[in-house]
């Protein structure tokens, strides 16, 4: 894949107004190549890793992005991460600085894994994420999670999609 490119996001059905169904063709196995992609970094707060805030910073971040026009909807991502069972890091991908949110960058390789199914099997993808990075020599190395659908959205299109995207380089 091209550098700073993520496979094509297909928000094109959206039966309940509010997030689209997922379309996980060309998510699985992917190697993903950033050289100072920027994103937009938010933090939400989490009791035992489950989120209480993400919904209000979403929306907060999301609109930020989009009153900057920094938003490319066919490569829309958001990496996820627990940092403590009492924070979670989100890094939301953009084209150009977006005003009053913190701003970073990535660089490395990274390579993904499609899952389907409920949160609860959190732990398992993570370390399944970590093994794979294992086999590529980066134990350690970061781990994200792009949950393409909210709960409810995810109940209501009967599948959870969820991309694991692991640093490998």
């Amino acid at each position: 894949m091209r550098t700073n490119a993520t496979p094509r996001y297909d928000a094109s059905v959206n039966t309940t107004g509010c997030c689209p169904r997922f379309n996980p063709e060309g998510w699985d196995g992917q190697e993903l190549h950033f050289k100072d992609k920027p994103f937009v970094k938010a933090t939400t707060h989490s009791v035992m890793h489950i989120p209480v805030n993400m919904g209000s910073v979403f929306a907060r971040v999301n609109k930020h992005i989009e009153d900057a026009g920094a938003s490319d909807p066919d490569r829309f991502i958001v990496l996820s991460r627990d940092v403590s069972p009492w924070s979670s890091e989100h890094l939301f991908a953009v084209s150009k600085p977006v005003a009053n949110e913190e701003m970073t960058t990535l660089s490395g390789d990274y390579v993904t894994k499609l899952f389907e199914g409920p949160y609860s099997q959190a732990r398992a993808w993570d370390e399944e994420m970590r093994q794979i990075a294992r086999h590529r020599n980066a134990e350690g190395r970061e781990v994200y999670f792009f949950y393409t659908t909210c709960p409810k959205c995810a109940k209501a299109y009967g599948k959870n999609y969820i991309v694991g995207i692991a640093a490998v380089a």
